[in-house]
C-alpha cells in the first residue's frame, strides 16, 4: 500500500514505488477505481503489488 502526497501523479508514484515511471500502467491497472484522477490529493491509499518478474526489466510495450 502507498499513501499519496498532495500533487503527485501516476508516473511520480510509480517511480517512487517501482523505480521507473514506465510502470505507471501497472500501478493504474492495480487501482482501477482511481483512473479518473490525474493529480492526487494527499492521503489516497493505492494498492502497490509487487511487479511480476516479467515486467522488471522490460519496457512497457513488451
Amino acid at each position: 500500500m502507498y499513501i499519496t502526497k498532495q500533487g503527485q501523479a501516476w508516473d511520480q508514484i510509480a517511480k517512487e514505488v517501482y523505480g521507473k515511471e514506465t510502470h505507471a500502467d501497472y500501478l493504474m491497472q492495480s487501482n482501477p477505481q482511481y483512473l479518473g484522477i490525474f493529480v492526487f490529493s494527499a492521503g489516497t491509499e493505492l494498492n502497490t503489488p509487487k511487479l511480476p518478474e516479467s515486467r522488471k526489466d522490460l519496457p512497457p510495450w513488451r
